[in-house]
């Protein structure tokens, strides 16, 4: 259950991106929620060996160059998924920020409800 309530959390916060950042667009909630998934398993595949390889310059940036790793992997749904369009890097950039801060939001939100029922 809790991983339905986290899928629909992060398909929503897609669709909140898509509202505020100019270039990112999802088509409708279906595709959000279709890019929630295709997003965590290119992030869970391709971007961890990219975060892997590419783990010194991330050290050197102080983290910052895992926002422009994040930032390839949404365009790389985008390049895979019809209805989930990203306009260029700085829109895939600023998406993924956001993107982020929303799941952190989202990991803290149910940490805090799992607190709470314990």
């Amino acid at each position: 259950m809790k991983w339905l309530v986290h899928w629909v959390l992060s398909a929503l916060a897609i669709l909140a991106v898509a509202q505020f950042v100019p270039g990112f667009r999802v088509a409708n909630l279906v595709v959000a929620l279709i890019a929630a998934v295709v997003i965590g398993f290119v992030n869970g595949t391709v971007g961890l060996v990219l975060k892997v390889l590419t783990f010194p310059l991330t050290i050197v940036t102080f983290g910052l160059f895992l926002l422009v790793v994040n930032a390839l992997m949404l365009q790389l749904v985008a390049w895979f998924l019809p209805g989930f369009y990203i306009a260029g890097f700085w829109s895939a950039f600023w998406g993924a920020l956001l993107l982020a801060l929303l799941n952190m939001a989202i990991r803290w939100l149910m940490k805090e409800e799992k607190e709470r029922r314990d």
